[in-house]
């Protein structure tokens, strides 16, 4: 999960994003861009590793693009969540990786609610991630249209899903009006993601921290 970053941190990022340990997902994102030329995609930061993660954090890509240039929770609140969930738990960043349900941007603009045809076009990329990804056997789905993409990957029922014995989680998102309530509210959301991600780690054969 990228954080906010100085600029030279954030190019020496993006000139690291064909390392060895997430060039393939880094690759697809490109080939997934040039389906859409006017527009851009946001790719995976490489302290991720395709051959160690287990988890698919996809999230429910709605507002402007990170200035980075790499996936992200959300706002910068989000982030911090996300980055503190993983702290608690043990849950080392080379064992997850994230998503976005829709990989597409309009540069300048922000996405807004998808249609169910943008939520569905992203499942064909998100197919073709787990094809490179060899050990991930649970998606965790931040958000309602993070939760409809998810339906609809269990419905195609595809080989690769029951040889893995996968499984979907279904949380709220980190940012937005999942955490706009009281403070009681904003800790029951945590608490359920923060379970759904333990969970995904003692399924996935991962120590939580002690």
């Amino acid at each position: 999960m990228t954080a906010i970053a100085p600029d030279h941190v954030e190019n020496s990022l993006m000139e690291r994003r064909y390392e060895d340990q997430i060039e393939p997902v880094n690759r697809l994102l490109d080939e997934t861009r040039a389906l859409r030329p006017e527009t851009s995609v946001s790719f995976v930061d490489p302290v991720h590793n395709i051959e160690e993660a287990r988890i698919i954090s996809l999230f429910s890509n709605i507002g402007i693009a990170n200035e980075t240039g790499f996936i992200d929770a959300g706002s910068q609140e989000a982030s911090t969540r996300m980055l503190g969930m993983q702290w608690q738990l043990g849950l080392r960043p080379e064992y997850i990786l994230p998503w976005n349900v829709h990989p597409w941007h309009t540069p300048g603009e922000a996405n807004g609610k998808f249609t169910p045809p943008q939520i569905t076009s992203g499942l064909k990329p998100l197919l073709r991630l787990l094809k490179v990804v060899p050990r991930a056997s649970v998606l965790i789905a931040h958000g309602t249209e993070a939760h409809r993409l998810s339906e609809q990957l269990v419905k195609t029922q595809n080989p690769l899903l029951w040889r893995r014995g996968f499984k979907t989680y279904k949380v709220k998102s980190l940012d937005g009006r999942a955490f706009a309530g009281s403070p009681e509210r904003q800790q029951a959301h945590l608490e359920e993601i923060y379970a759904a991600y333990s969970d995904a780690m003692a399924r996935t054969g991962l120590a939580p921290a002690k």
